[in-house]
């Protein structure tokens, strides 16, 4: 069975790194903390304080496990200065269909997080500028089989 890599920034496997620390030394104690107290509540099987912990814990423990295997598997992608759009590049483009300008960095599908300003490489719009310049007018097929048009720019 192969493993797949997790293409990242330095920045983001730092991120993640300091993330998995906070849920090991912080978080984890604190549900281990919250069970304990719920638990002198009495009776488990109606116990809405244990049963929340319990749920936060499987949360926690799960995201350790993700993260864990991330960083494992991380494979950190050297950003090279250049015009050219590529992973790590931050792209200003004008969505010529709805009259939107955007500024995204591309990064990894791990540390790709939209609201942030980071979209993942494997998004249909960082496929679609991938080795494009300023000035370039690409198509961008989306999920919803809508295609817009978007004209970079600015490439940093």
């Amino acid at each position: 069975m192969s493993t797949k890599n997790f293409q990242m920034t330095k920045e983001g496997k730092e991120q993640l790194e300091q993330e998995l620390e906070n849920l090991l030394t912080v978080k984890r104690k604190e549900v281990i903390e919250r069970i304990q107290i719920a638990r002198e509540f009495g009776d488990l099987s109606e116990n809405s304080e244990y049963d929340a912990a319990r749920d936060e814990q499987a949360t926690i423990e799960t995201r350790i496990t993700i993260i864990e295997n991330m960083l494992q598997n991380a494979e950190i992608i050297e950003i090279a200065n250049s015009e050219i759009v590529q992973f790590g590049s931050t792209v200003t483009f004008e969505d010529l269909t709805n009259k939107i300008t955007e500024t995204f960095r591309i990064v990894g599908t791990a540390e790709a997080n939209p609201l942030e300003g980071k979209i993942s490489s494997d998004s249909p719009i960082a496929k679609a500028i991938d080795g494009q310049t300023k000035g370039a007018t690409v198509r961008v097929m989306l999920p919803t089989k809508k295609e817009i048009r978007v004209t970079i720019l600015d490439v940093k």
